[in-house]
């Protein structure tokens, strides 16, 4: 995926840009690792620690041994069980509410609406929502958040390496597109589950109100028969173990193609690339495993490992593409202005506090949409430095990628 930047900006800034690829993959294998250590903990009794460290070794393990081979035949196993187990949970957690569903996201959209003074359970927030003291600056956020994953989405080397893997573009364009349509069938179940979970009676089945996070794992262990219950542990292991070493594997292959390669040994054989990207899979793989183990929250790590990719990758990689003017200076200039405005606005999870005043603070969360502003005023400012240095430092074309 950073071959057009390498193209486009030369090696050194492709080394700096694939900090945020990186860091991208890191907090992602982390995220999902947290969820498989809260399910198994709740159902099986796991520690968290035990659970983490557990599934990682194991995704690690088979993931050096096999490379993109054992990824993806594992993935199309892993992706069977998903579909299967978390439909099969469904119907059996669904009875347990004792309402069909539209009563149930009668009820849900009600309790939401009373709660919060406007119905937050729509697909899309109201256009005039700005104006509503209920929403406030957080209509703003919401956009901010919801760019953020749609546009943070596209540079990740885990999806290029699969269509770069297609046997022609073809096969590569209705590959992402199917993908798009099973991401969409997969997450109906998820949807489902949470809604069981908001009007399930808890007490009636032994339990107390789970927080959010901890839905699912309460309604694999108390709304569905023990077999079932552990098909759907299945669904959820092998959607861990199926986006993990994916993560994994795709950053090291950035480790070892766009850094290894062009800045320590550009003669580099195929066997020793292939070193490096196994010692990196461990590498990334422990780290992705420290920052499970270190930040519990799903839904934080599941933001940031979007957010620098939004903010500074996603800028770089489409004017590399797009704009054939862009040069090495408009992309350092754009690197800089995106991780200055961004880091401003602070990153609890990192523990870095808010450095530029951005406005509309509320209880210590910025709600000013300052990602999107990072990432509009990278672009912009990669398109004016490149113009204005365009004599001194001539944009390069894209060359043939595979003779880079």
């Amino acid at each position: 995926m950073l071959d057009p930047l390498e193209s486009r900006f030369g090696s050194k800034v492709t080394a700096f840009l694939f900090i945020p690829a990186v860091m991208g993959e890191i907090f992602w294998s982390g995220a999902i690792l947290t969820a498989l250590g809260t399910t198994f903990g709740t159902i099986l009794g796991l520690d968290f620690t035990t659970s983490i460290i557990l599934s990682a070794g194991i995704a690690i393990a088979y993931t050096v041994v096999g490379g993109l081979w054992s990824v993806a035949y594992t993935d199309v196993l892993q992706f069977g069980i998903i579909i299967i187990g978390l439909y099969l949970v469904v119907p059996f957690a669904f009875d347990q509410t004792h309402v069909g569903l539209g009563e149930a996201w009668s009820h849900y959209s009600a309790g939401i609406e009373k709660e919060l003074g406007t119905n937050h359970a729509s697909l899309f927030p109201p256009l005039d929502g700005w104006k509503d003291p209920a929403w406030g600056p957080y209509y703003w956020n919401w956009w901010d958040s919801a760019l953020l994953l749609i546009f943070g989405g596209i540079p990740w080397q885990v999806y290029f390496q699969r269509v770069l893997s297609a046997k022609n573009e073809n096969t590569a364009m209705w590959l992402s597109i199917m993908a798009g349509v099973w991401a969409l069938i997969a997450a109906i179940p998820a949807v489902l589950i949470g809604l069981i979970g908001y009007n399930v009676d808890w007490s009636a089945v032994g339990a107390d109100q789970p927080e959010s996070a901890m839905v699912l794992p309460y309604v694999l262990r108390y709304l569905t028969p023990e077999l079932i219950g552990a098909i759907g542990l299945g669904a959820l292991a092998a959607a861990v173990m199926s986006s993990v070493d994916s993560s994994i594997l795709s950053a090291s292959s950035l480790a070892s193609w766009n850094v290894y390669r062009p800045l320590v040994k550009p003669k580099a054989t195929t066997d020793n690339l292939q070193k490096v990207i196994k010692r990196s899979i461990i590498i990334i793989g422990v780290a992705a495993t420290l920052i499970a183990l270190n930040v519990k929250s799903v839904y934080e790590l599941w933001f940031l490992s979007s957010d620098f990719v939004y903010c500074i990758l996603f800028p770089q990689l489409t004017m590399a593409l797009f704009f054939k003017g862009a040069n090495k200076y408009g992309s350092i200039a754009g690197l800089i202005v995106a991780f200055i405005l961004r880091i401003g606005g602070g990153e609890p999870v990192l523990g870095i506090p808010q450095l530029i005043p951005y406005p509309w603070v509320e209880d210590g969360v910025v709600l000013f949409p300052f990602r999107t502003l990072a990432m509009v005023s990278s672009l912009i400012t990669i398109y004016v430095v490149s113009k204005l240095t365009a004599k001194i430092c001539p944009p390069l074309p894209l060359r043939n990628l595979n003779k880079i």
